[in-house]
């Protein structure tokens, strides 16, 4: 089972939420209250346990974006929140084998989607 804790800003919350049995957490990226820098992941990421997934939190960020704050923070995916379109979300997940898409329930988009590489891919493994 996933369990996801999103919105992690600090080291000792991120501990904490893996302690507590979360399997994946998330880090924000986007404009937000729970916005944290590449740096700041980058260091709490290299404090986890091994196995626990961990992923960026984008919002309408092209995907030569996402996909270098992937790499630079160190993650393992990324969850897309916005209007990206299928293309973009294909180039994001050619990069990383997968990737989350949020979309809004009975939205065309989410027709669109299932019908691209999104459906078909695999999340890493613990």
């Amino acid at each position: 089972m996933l369990i996801k804790i999103c919105g992690i800003t600090n080291e000792e919350d991120a501990l904490l939420s893996v302690a507590m049995g979360a399997t994946a957490l998330g880090f924000v990226f986007a404009p937000s209250k729970r916005q944290v820098s590449v740096g700041k992941v980058s260091d709490i990421v290299k404090r986890l346990p091994p196995g626990v997934l961990t992923i960026g939190v984008f919002r309408d960020s092209d995907p030569k974006t996402v996909l270098r704050t992937v790499r630079e923070a160190g993650l393992r995916g990324a969850q897309l929140h916005g209007r990206e379109s299928v293309a973009q979300v294909d180039e994001v997940v050619a990069e990383l084998g997968w990737v989350m898409k949020a979309v809004v329930a009975g939205d065309r988009k989410s027709t669109r989607l299932n019908s691209s590489h999104v459906s078909e891919s695999r999340m890493p493994s613990s």
